[in-house]
């Protein structure tokens, strides 16, 4: 019966569409936005509980289709966008053979009967790496919408499900999913000239008073199973490092069913790049390959490194040898496991051998930690750690969208965490024990890279947060 009642609601709208359309004009083009920007162009998508195709249409993906469980809705998106795909369909009922690499359920779980029967549902049109988009109600604003309806400001609903952030946390993790990204939109959803923009674009986005935004949404992924084994390069970008290439050659475990030590040597002026060929004449039985970089720069190194790269898991590991290669195993197995798509060291957690890390260091690390956190709606501990991971198809997707942020980064760090974010890839933090370099100095500028580091921050703002 209420179903029923549901579905008599869509088709109210559908033929009263000239009636409401401006009222929800405002929230619906912000819902837009956040789909364009958390959904790749080149993505094939699935919107379910399309209405009348709106969104769908904003995104225009090659490979979609929209579905609605009223039928009035889906003649009016028909109607308005013939190129684009829309059939009847409920999603408790769902009869789809495909699998689709974006699956959009904006504002449907409040109105559904068995949330966690549609959720398994999309759990069947989904691969390994889709990724899942549902926005749903705050339900601190109930009052409100309650309210907006009795004086004709919105439609009267029927009974909606107003979920707290753990039940649909709790929901998604009984379905075998589990969140990558979570955040929240409009703080004012209707339209004030000036007002509104400063409020849903930069007052929204604060800590604290983002809790208080009418919308939430979530981005959720598939729990994968173990993938097989597979073959590893271990990146190590090497200048002014001598007396740290044996130790590193000597000290890198065997990972996977191949491990590739690539050294991208840095024109030091210490003889780095005479000792690696010593080295790789010495261990024959070690696959080490050498690159000498033209440009300039940690990332420089490690973009050159991955792209000549042979290996399905791609590892960065510091010549300083401060994060202990005897680590690397862990990082693998977090990958393999599927526990993430990209994994990224922690100095912060164990307690610091002496020396390892400055204090004004350690206080720098925890501000961009804070901030990196922040701007990215993932937690991470410590963006500075030069040890990360991923996948090498993962990397290859996050070069093919370096155009949006842009050749930037000097560290290298920072483009492949913004690069993940971007793709909605589970970053996960591990935890490493970090000790002091017994080689060399750093050829890090606390005062310069740090003033650097700052405005990359602001760039990002600019770029993921406030949109």
């Amino acid at each position: 019966m209420e179903k029923i009642k549901i579905k008599e609601y869509f088709d109210s709208i559908a033929e009263n569409r000239d009636k409401w359309k401006n009222k929800g004009k405002y929230y619906h083009k912000d819902i837009e936005k956040l789909a364009k920007f958390l959904i790749p162009e080149n993505a094939s998508v699935l919107e379910i509980g399309c209405a009348t195709g709106d969104i769908l249409a904003y995104l225009n993906p090659k490979n979609n289709l929209g579905i609605d469980l009223s039928e009035k809705m889906v003649n009016v998106a028909k109607r308005k966008y013939p190129h684009l795909n829309f059939e009847v369909m409920d999603t408790e009922n769902l009869s789809l053979n495909g699998k689709y690499d974006y699956i959009i359920m904006s504002d449907v779980v409040g109105f559904l009967e068995d949330i966690q029967k549609s959720f398994l549902n999309v759990k069947k049109i989904s691969h390994n790496e889709s990724r899942f988009l549902i926005t749903y109600y705050n339900y601190l604003w109930e009052p409100v919408v309650r309210f907006a309806e009795f004086f004709g400001f919105k439609m009267k609903a029927p009974i909606h499900n107003w979920l707290s952030d753990n039940d649909v946390e709790n929901l998604l993790y009984l379905s075998g999913f589990e969140i990558v990204k979570r955040g929240e939109r409009l703080l004012f959803p209707k339209y004030i000239p000036l007002f509104s923009a400063f409020c849903n674009k930069y007052l929204a986005k604060m800590p604290f008073v983002r809790k208080l935004c009418l919308v939430k949404y979530v981005v959720a992924r598939v729990v994968p199973d173990r993938s097989p084994e597979c073959g590893v390069t271990v990146l190590i970008p090497a200048r002014n490092e001598k007396g740290n290439i044996e130790d590193a050659v000597r000290r890198v475990p065997q990972l996977g069913t191949h491990t590739e030590i690539m050294f991208v040597e840095g024109n030091s002026t210490d003889d780095t790049l005479e000792e690696i060929k010593r080295i790789k004449e010495k261990y024959p039985e070690k696959d080490i390959k050498i690159l000498v970089q033209d440009g300039k720069g940690k990332g420089d190194a490690v973009r050159k490194g991955f792209d000549a790269a042979t290996g399905d898991i791609l590892m960065i590991l510091d010549a300083d040898l401060t994060v202990r290669p005897e680590e690397l195993p862990k990082f693998y197995e977090a990958i393999v496991n599927g526990k993430a798509d990209f994994v990224n060291g922690s100095r912060l957690v164990y307690q610091l051998e002496n020396q390892s890390m400055r204090l004004l260091n350690i206080f720098g690390n925890k501000f961009f930690s804070l901030m990196f956190s922040w701007l990215l709606d993932q937690r991470l501990k410590d963006t500075l750690c030069g040890t990360k991971v991923l996948r090498k198809h993962n990397y290859q997707r996050i070069k093919e969208g370096r155009k949006f942020f842009g050749d930037f980064d000097p560290f290298g760090d920072f483009d492949l965490l913004f690069g993940a974010a971007k793709l909605n890839l589970k970053i996960v933090d591990l935890p490493i024990r970090y000790q002091a370099r017994t080689y060399g100095t750093t050829n890090i500028s606390r005062f310069k890279h740090g003033w650097l580091l700052l405005k990359m921050c602001v760039f990002a703002m600019k770029k993921i947060k406030f949109i």
